[in-house]
């Protein structure tokens, strides 16, 4: 089912078509933290994620790569990144960890009570 499955579907990583492309056309440059690789060749360069296809997995150094940017390689070209920095979340809208106020309907549908002369309408 794997070769079939990259063989006609995009979303969830590379299909058959992208790595043989890739091979011949490209040289690999390297890879991140999330074992995304990265290639470059004929004045283009492109990723192929390791997993589902999300932009938001694409580290901050690497992204400013593939859009130019900055020229050189992001090991070459940037300082190591400050201590202090946390990890990046990917997009989790969809998920069960999206965030959801007090009052959605996920949370049962209750906000907090107003306040002040605040008086709810009600249909009668």
């Amino acid at each position: 089912m794997g070769f079939f499955k990259n063989l006609f579907t995009w979303w969830e990583g590379a299909t058959l078509g992208t790595a043989i492309f890739s091979r011949r056309h490209g040289s690999k440059v390297g890879e991140d933290r999330h074992g995304n690789r990265y290639f470059e060749g004929k004045g283009r360069r492109w990723v192929m994620y390791a997993g589902i296809n999300d932009v938001s997995r694409v580290p901050p150094e690497w992204y400013a790569w593939l859009t130019r940017q900055i020229d050189a390689l992001p090991d070459e070209a940037l300082p190591p990144p400050p201590k202090f920095l946390r990890e990046a979340t990917p997009n989790l809208t969809g998920t069960v960890e999206a965030y959801r106020p007090t009052g959605a309907l996920e949370k049962g549908g209750r906000r907090q009570a107003a306040s002040g002369d605040y008086q709810a309408w009600t249909p009668d």
